[in-house]
């Protein structure tokens, strides 16, 4: 066990020191949005009663990849699969660059291997909740257009 904040979390990811899944980097991204714990509890205790919104990410296979779509992307199904009884999964022959190029209202987190994650939000979030700082772990210029 090792206490990092998030931001050197994410760079011992990026560095392949440690690893965690796609949810975990959306959420680290999230709390980089915060310098300090205090910060973090202050605003937690002033949206707590805003409200909350179920998510269930739903994965796009892609020709290079995957993207995990969440609520208010453009891909995102109106119908999600919340139980995860229909098993649900979208798939393309696109790239993952070309999906990123054509699209427009982004609210994924993009995988193209197990080490190399990207999260794209440019949508407002419900709740007075706060966006994750995008980041992503390669070079791609997916966000050129944001």
């Amino acid at each position: 066990f090792q206490w990092s904040s998030p931001p050197e979390a994410i760079e011992r990811f990026k560095s392949q020191e440690i690893w965690f899944p796609p949810p975990q980097f959306y959420e680290f991204c999230r709390l980089c949005k915060f310098s300090s714990l205090g910060e973090l509890q202050q605003f937690s205790s002033e949206r707590a009663l805003e409200g909350c919104e179920r998510w269930m990410p739903v994965m796009l296979s892609a020709a290079d990849g995957f993207i995990q779509l969440l609520p208010g992307d453009e891909l995102y199904p109106e119908d999600p699969d919340y139980t995860g009884e229909k098993k649900m999964m979208m798939s393309t022959d696109k790239k993952l660059e070309d999906l990123m190029k054509e699209g427009g209202i982004f609210h994924r987190i993009v995988i193209k291997n197990i080490n190399n994650l990207a999260v794209y939000v440019n949508i407002e979030a419900k709740y007075k909740h706060i966006n994750p700082l995008m980041m992503k772990c390669d070079n791609s210029d997916y966000n050129s257009r944001l």
